[in-house]
């Protein structure tokens, strides 16, 4: 009778981890009868906790005039957030709101015309009108002048919120590419803030005391509510979520007992033994097998896993790259959903040991990292490879 190990992978805690083994045993023996389910549930014994009961979190607190409160001060930080992830975002919105688009009479000037004109200067100018945020003010100029959310967004606001709007556009998709490209510096609002002043003064907009120009209310009120109750619920949400990054720092600084605990497993099983690790659980269980020679131990299946790019780039605490992987590690099946950003390929580091699979949950990430014990197409590939 083969024995399987399930191994899970991060921030798994109980009753969530029983349900897991369940509908993974009752998933892989609906494919293969007569197979002994072995469950390794290590999250409780090893895993990540915070010990203090949260000592090292801060207050909710702002930018350090005490409790979060709606100001100028930190209102806008959110909006910032989803034109970094969107810098089109408010074009978009009042584009969505300008009139069906009809035949100009003859003489009259298409309300885009001047910021297209202001464009057209400002391009002429390269990068230096926002040298100081960085690279790449010249090629949003260019597509911005070209994107046919322009057009619409100009028949809808007057010339001076256009002005602020597309101002804002530009410097979001500056600081974007910073952030794309994982830039070491990254400017402060008021630099951005700044910067934003100067385009808009470019492109039209009327000088600006106080107010910081016309905002989208549903774009203002939406990510300003996101934004603080993400900070006033910063506790509830670290001990929610610690685990999963506690979990992987844990491992990777204390492992041992983590391994011991597989080891001692696995050395009361009968072979054949074949170990079906999730996530971190397969880093666990192929550091295990590297450092110990477990002959019982006939495959190694990985779903998720990022054992592959901890070798490549020298965090594997086993294996070293450019080390082969030792000859009694048993044949290794890596499982790999394309949209799940946590999932790496093996075969490209270990030519002929490992296989990699592709299989499509049909989730977006992070969803798509905790689908695979759902996904028929997984119970299928491990039924097939099974001893």
């Amino acid at each position: 009778m083969t024995a399987v190990v399930f191994i899970h992978g991060t921030g798994v805690r109980e009753p969530g981890f029983s349900a897991l083994a369940g509908r993974f045993a009752a998933g892989v023996s609906a494919l293969r009868g007569g197979l002994r389910v072995v469950p390794y549930y290590w999250g409780g014994a090893y895993g990540a906790a915070l010990a203090a009961g949260g000592a090292s979190l801060p207050p909710a607190t702002g930018t350090g005039r005490g409790p979060l409160a709606p100001g100028p001060g930190d209102d806008d930080t959110a909006d910032w957030a989803v034109l970094y992830a969107d810098p089109y975002a408010e074009l978009a919105l009042a584009a969505a709101g300008s009139a069906p688009a009809e035949e100009l009479p003859p003489g009259s000037v298409p309300p885009d015309l001047r910021v297209r004109a202001r464009l057209a200067d400002l391009l002429a100018e390269g990068d230096g009108p926002a040298a100081e945020l960085g690279p790449g003010l010249a090629r949003a100029v260019a597509d911005l002048a070209a994107h046919p959310l322009l057009a619409p967004a100009a028949a809808s606001l007057a010339p001076d919120d256009l002005a602020e709007i597309a101002a804002r556009c530009l410097t979001a998709q500056v600081v974007a590419g910073l952030l794309d490209t994982d830039a070491p510096l990254v400017p402060v609002g008021v630099t951005r803030d700044a910067v934003v002043g100067r385009l808009a003064a470019v492109l039209g907009a009327s000088a600006r005391g106080a107010e910081r120009g016309v905002r989208s209310l549903a774009l203002r009120v939406a990510s300003s509510a996101a934004s603080r109750a993400v900070v006033r619920r910063r506790r509830a949400l670290t001990e929610a979520a610690h685990p999963a990054a506690g979990d992987v720092l844990r491992y990777l600084s204390r492992g041992e007992a983590v391994r011991a605990g597989l080891r001692a497993l696995i050395a009361g099983l009968e072979p054949p033994v074949a170990i079906v690790a999730h996530s971190l659980g397969g880093i666990i269980a192929l550091d295990t097998l590297v450092l110990t020679p477990l002959p019982q131990v006939r495959l190694l299946v990985t779903a998720g896993s990022q054992a592959p790019f901890l070798y490549e780039s020298g965090s594997l605490p086993s294996l070293e790259h450019p080390a082969p992987l030792p000859a009694h590690v048993p044949d290794w099946l890596n499982l790999y959903d394309p949209r799940d950003l946590l999932s790496y390929l093996g075969a490209g580091l270990f030519p002929g040991r490992v296989t990699d699979i592709a299989v499509d949950s049909r989730q977006p990430f992070p969803a798509a990292h905790s689908a695979y014990w759902t996904n028929s197409e997984v119970y299928r590939h491990i039924g097939e490879r099974l001893p």
